[in-house]
């Protein structure tokens, strides 16, 4: 039996000017921050979750593949799902989207973020409130 992954959030981003490299569209490295904004908005919005606690998330793998050039003037959305749910990690699948068209497929991919304990630096088991929000 084949089943959804969870949702997690949909996050809307618009491009900035800025975000342009000298080819005309948004620079590859850009979407590394896509992604960070949209998953630090949905962990944020975990209940019993701080950045800063002693256990913090952090990034031990980026998988990025890219489809299409973004161009500004524009409205993404980064929507982020569960792959995988580990001991101490959870692998989040994320695709940006057009905003205004979201079977405009811009990258897809996946990020794995592993719990630490921040003194030790030692993985540490998933916090239970993100076990759930993922689950």
């Amino acid at each position: 039996m084949s089943s959804e992954p969870k949702q997690l959030a949909r996050v809307p981003i618009s491009v900035r000017w800025r975000d342009m490299d000298a080819m005309g569209h948004v620079n590859n490295a850009k979407y590394v921050s896509f992604l960070e904004e949209a998953r630090v908005r949905w962990m944020l919005g975990v209940d019993g979750v701080s950045m800063n606690d002693r256990i913090a998330p952090v990034v031990a793998n980026t998988h990025i593949n890219y489809r299409l050039p973004i161009v500004w003037p524009n409205d993404i959305v980064v929507e982020l799902f569960v792959e995988r749910l580990g001991n101490s990690s959870v692998t989040i699948g994320h695709r940006i989207v057009d905003q205004k068209d979201p079977a405009r497929l811009y990258s897809d991919g996946n990020v794995v973020v592993v719990w630490m304990d921040t003194q030790t630096g030692r993985s540490a088991p998933l916090p239970d409130a993100v076990r759930a929000a993922s689950s």
